[in-house]
């Protein structure tokens, strides 16, 4: 069976209110989206309930849980209480948690939980610059055996990677990554996890692309880049962009 594609909306810390929030999420659900591709909305976990009770068809996540599953943690939330809420999905080790000092021991730890929750883990990966004496592969082949170290090989088909090279993304990026880099990685990123699990177990993870997807690029990464879908952040806060995405996605697919 061919893996489905994914597109996946991270709306990070936007918008600024659950009446902001059900407007947009009623706006991108109204497109009416194939049942060969999946599509995932990744909202403020705040605004998981309110936007669960709109349409339950559209699977949820959220773009963070804690490292343990329940105690003295002051301001966290585990996965079981974000399932409970309706989610289904989690990013982790998105490069903005990395940039904020989270490890990978700690990823490591998420992602364990996240997957005894019933949660669907994203784990982000990539490189903060590409050296020419190409030493970004030893950086993700590290992030990718730490934060998957000791998971269960029987659960690790329900992970999703993406890789977002961090110097391709935001104001600050020194260029646009291509599609034949990601495509680069995207191979070795299967081999590693071929490797570590078994190209059987693996064969069916998806590795999807998440640095700065837009309705200009996205058509060739599909293509060129051959990439199971797309973690699209600042384009998901604009319904007619983000559906313009998934509807690219779809032709291709």
């Amino acid at each position: 069976m061919q893996k489905k594609k994914i597109i996946i909306g991270n709306w990070k810390m936007n918008p600024e209110s659950g009446k902001l929030a059900e407007t947009l999420y009623k706006n991108i659900i109204k497109s009416k989206f194939s049942s060969k591709l999946d599509v995932v909305i990744c909202p403020p976990f705040v605004y998981l309930e309110k936007l669960k009770k709109i349409l339950k068809k559209i699977p949820l996540g959220v773009q963070n849980i804690s490292h343990k599953d329940k105690g003295a943690f002051t301001g966290e939330v585990s996965g079981n209480m974000v399932y409970d809420l309706g989610a289904r999905y989690v990013i982790l080790g998105h490069s903005e948690r990395r940039a904020m000092g989270e490890e990978d021991e700690v990823i490591n730890q998420k992602i364990k939980i996240a997957l005894a929750s019933g949660l669907n883990p994203i784990l982000c990966v990539g490189e903060k610059n590409r050296d020419d004496n190409h030493d970004y592969f030893n950086v993700i082949k590290n992030q990718i055996e730490k934060d998957f170290n000791g998971v269960n090989k029987n659960s690790i088909s329900n992970a999703i990677v993406a890789y977002e090279p961090v110097w391709a993304i935001g104001k600050d990026a020194v260029r646009e990554a291509t599609p034949e880099e990601f495509r680069e990685v995207a191979v070795f990123i299967k081999k590693i996890l071929s490797d570590k699990f078994g190209a059987n177990t693996v064969k069916n993870i998806r590795i999807i692309y998440g640095g700065s997807v837009n309705t200009k690029n996205a058509q060739d990464f599909v293509v060129a880049g051959e990439a199971d879908g797309f973690l699209v952040g600042r384009d998901s806060l604009d319904a007619k962009k983000f559906i313009k995405i998934i509807e690219i996605t779809e032709k291709v697919n």
